[in-house]
């Protein structure tokens, strides 16, 4: 594992006066930022004049920041500052901890995209359980088999798709299906890498929650992230060492709700999406809202008016709504005053896609074993699904026996075939960008097969909200359905971007 700190935020006087004369200096650091912005409250200067103080006095404002966020409590004035960490020879199981981040940006080695090269994380608890070569040998099993798999599918899709595989600037593509697919037999212990943008006031979060955390990786992550950014930004990281709520809440809610699971047998579950939960009237909630922001009416009159409304009126309140939408677009906030609960049984790179949807309220449990797999339709079209599922069979056992002997490691010998629930909670304006996404017939076959599925659940029970919901690759078709006219295409606002047909 690597920890860099590639970049962070520095004042542009101090980047101009290092072109100029490039010695050395101590203002080399994001904390003169969050210290001058955090004094524009209280100090009538302008921003600049307070900053070229900041940055004279660096001990002196490291001073003022601890003293703003540990003894006033505003701890907003760290996001001020922002840090660039390159995060290499990180598990995949681990990278789920990092990404789980809302208010952070993460870009990460693909597996769709780049061949796998046998790396992989061993941890620590597994080697002192003495497990270590079954791990190890379990691994290369299923890396052979990726190797395999990928050599086969990719034959495959390349016969499948002769007209594109006729120009090789289409190779690449057809690569890329053959490898997202042989992925799926592969571990979590798998290693990626990850370009990290996050402010302070998360990083901060970020390594309480890691050091607080029961995986040895991941803790090892956390210390290594605080040893980048110690000595650069010492003043506006202070919370980040383990706490109780992180390390004892969730394990002893556990422990209080064993009893309730052993006596209650687990509903047998149909599909893979089920909506369990949502807005009430739903329709009415959105229309009486875009209603409330454009009147001078209180929200109860304005849902009464609604209410009244025929279903003619309230279908024009949305369409006008959406007419001036090109597909890039996102719905107007008031959709957000709907939300929708889905409980989502889905695979471990399914997952790595969900999860990236991070405006929504999303908790996860294990993965478990018992809720099967998730083989692709083209393992299936080349004759191994037999071979895959062996394969499978064989991590499984391994995933008991370490299970018995470090059960917070086990899942690192799960591959991304084998599957989880989630809860998830979003609301319609967010759903709509999940949906023009991940329904498009360029994304992966995965996670386009649950948005779809969340989609259809959301349009049976606000059929007004989500009339105009859909892939970006039907974008047209759809907007023809409604208004009976293609949309007004801007294309100076994208010069030379693909046209949608």
């Amino acid at each position: 594992m690597k920890v860099h700190l590639a970049g962070f935020n520095v004042d542009t006087a101090v980047l101009k006066e290092l072109q100029a004369n490039p010695a050395s200096r101590q203002d080399i650091t994001p904390e003169v930022i969050s210290a001058a912005y955090a004094r524009i409250s209280r100090d009538p200067r302008p921003i600049e004049e307070i900053r070229k103080d900041a940055r004279n006095e660096v001990e002196k404002t490291r001073k003022s920041n601890s003293s703003i966020i540990f003894k006033m409590g505003h701890h907003s004035v760290a996001e001020h500052a922002v840090f660039n960490l390159d995060i290499i020879g990180v598990s995949r199981l681990a990278m789920e901890e990092l990404e789980r981040f809302r208010l952070c940006s993460y870009t990460e080695k693909s597996q769709r995209y780049i061949t796998l090269d046998n790396d992989f994380v061993v941890p620590q608890d597994i080697k002192n359980t003495g497990a270590e070569r079954l791990f190890i040998d379990t691994v290369k099993v299923q890396n052979n088999a990726y190797f395999e798999l990928f050599s086969l599918l990719k034959d495959h899709v390349f016969k499948k798709y002769p007209q594109l595989a006729e120009n090789p600037k289409n190779h690449n593509l057809l690569e890329g299906w053959a490898k997202e697919d042989a992925r799926y037999v592969t571990a979590l212990a798998t290693e990626s890498q990850v370009g990290l943008t996050v402010n302070a006031r998360n990083l901060e979060l970020m390594l309480r929650r890691f050091a607080s955390h029961p995986l040895e990786e991941v803790q090892r992550l956390g210390r290594m992230i605080y040893d980048e950014i110690a000595e650069v930004a010492p003043s506006i990281v202070i919370f980040h060492q383990a706490n109780d709520r992180d390390q004892k809440t969730y394990p002893e809610l556990k422990s209080l709700t064993q009893q309730l699971i052993t006596e209650t047998p687990v509903e047998p579950t149909e599909g893979k999406v089920r909506l369990i939960e949502y807005t009430a009237d739903g329709d009415d909630t959105v229309a009486a809202s875009i209603l409330h922001s454009v009147s001078n009416l209180p929200y109860r009159q304005c849902q009464r008016i609604i209410t009244n409304c025929p279903f003619e009126t309230k279908q024009k309140i949305f369409q006008t709504a959406w007419k001036n939408l090109q597909f890039y677009d996102s719905m107007i906030r008031e959709f957000e005053y709907v939300s929708l609960t889905f409980d989502i049984i889905l695979s471990a790179a399914c997952f790595g896609q969900l999860k990236r949807h991070r405006m929504a309220t999303l908790t996860t449990q294990g993965y478990d074993p018992a809720l099967g797999l998730t083989v692709p339709e083209s393992i299936k079209a080349i004759g191994k699904e037999d071979y895959f599922t062996e394969i499978v069979e064989k991590t499984n056992r391994t995933y008991e026996h370490i299970a018995k002997r470090a059960p917070q490691s086990a899942p690192y010998i799960l591959t991304n075939a084998h599957c989880r629930r989630a809860l998830m909670r979003i609301n319609a304006r967010e759903l709509y960008h999940i949906s023009r996404l991940r329904q498009d017939n360029h994304a992966q076959w995965d996670i386009r097969n649950i948005s779809h599925d969340m989609a259809r659940e959301a349009k049976k029970v606000m059929p007004l909200v989500f009339e105009f919901i859909g892939p970006k690759d039907r974008y047209n078709e759809i907007y023809q359905n409604i208004f009976g006219q293609l949309p007004k295409v801007r294309e100076e606002i994208l010069p030379g971007a693909r046209k949608i047909k």
